[in-house]
């Protein structure tokens, strides 16, 4: 890994469609309004573009920690655009201070944390745990979701 500068600012765009919406997207009695869950999946994109070009090949960095505030409701149609700048680094943990905009608004605003890895070193410590070729989702360990429940 190269070093990361402290500022080093990156941005993920997302249109808002009607699957982006917490009432199709979590539960019907929600509001038509833009998910949380992806606000934070742009916010944390923005923050992997900051730092991709310091990764080495090879690497990538996973998301640790997520503290985010969803302050204004988004309706479809809109572009949200998330933004990251690092505002610390400590040997492979990276600090960002994050937040979306809708284009007249800042919509979210929080913290975030990533940690940088090896990709193969993951997969391989995946195929020790549960086989190769299968998901951390098939393990005995966790109850397995039936259909209608």
């Amino acid at each position: 890994m190269k070093q990361i500068p402290i500022g080093a600012r990156g941005t993920y765009s997302l249109r808002v469609e009607p699957g982006h919406l917490a009432n199709s997207f979590k539960d019907s009695i929600l509001p038509p309004v833009f998910s949380t869950p992806y606000l934070v999946l742009i916010m944390e994109n923005a923050a992997l573009n900051a730092i991709k070009q310091y990764l080495e090949p090879g690497e990538s960095a996973v998301g640790t920690r997520v503290d985010v505030r969803h302050l204004v409701a988004t309706p479809v149609g809109r572009e949200v655009t998330g933004h990251a700048e690092v505002i610390g680094s400590d040997a492979r943990k990276v600090e960002f201070k994050i937040w979306a905009t809708d284009g007249a608004e800042i919509i979210g605003s929080g913290t975030h944390e990533r940690t940088v890895v090896s990709v193969g070193r993951i997969i391989d410590r995946m195929a020790a745990k549960y086989g190769a070729g299968s998901s951390a989702g098939s393990s005995p360990d966790y109850p397995q979701p039936t259909e209608g429940r």
